[in-house]
């Protein structure tokens, strides 16, 4: 199983042709259930919808695969904590919801396939693993 950021998502319902694109394409056409979406992905997703039917029907195709909660009480101190580790190593993490999935991945052991470069230093430091290293 793997987890899909909102990075590759984007790219994939605008016919983005990148590597995680035909990554996820390849991994869809397998088994959809291989795919997991995060609930805090999914707002992301639905967040940048045009209007309430294009978000219901971005609900309908994500529908289709296992979604997990991203963040709860344990959860949160360990991604502060994985925060002030890069920040001590002079990396930033942009978005606090990068740290939070980044940090569930790591402790769930969830390979995360993205494209969004703020997720590099978790790989580097942290032990996330990327989904691409799999294949």
């Amino acid at each position: 199983m793997i987890l899909v950021d909102a990075s590759v998502w984007i790219d994939l319902f605008r016919s983005r042709d990148t590597v995680q694109t035909r990554f996820l394409t390849e991994v869809l056409q397998l088994q959809t259930s291989l795919v997991l979406v995060g609930d805090l992905i999914v707002m992301e997703l639905l967040q940048g919808c045009r209007d309430d039917l294009h978000a219901a029907r971005m609900q309908s195709t994500l529908a289709v695969s296992p979604c997990i909660s991203i963040a709860d009480p344990d959860m949160v101190a360990i991604a502060a904590s994985n925060y002030r580790h890069l920040r001590a190593r002079g990396i930033t993490v942009r978005k606090t919801i990068d740290t939070l999935i980044a940090t569930r991945c790591i402790l769930d052991d969830i390979p995360l396939l993205y494209s969004d470069r703020d997720f590099d230093p978790f790989v580097e430091h942290l032990e996330l693993q990327s989904a691409l290293a799999l294949s």
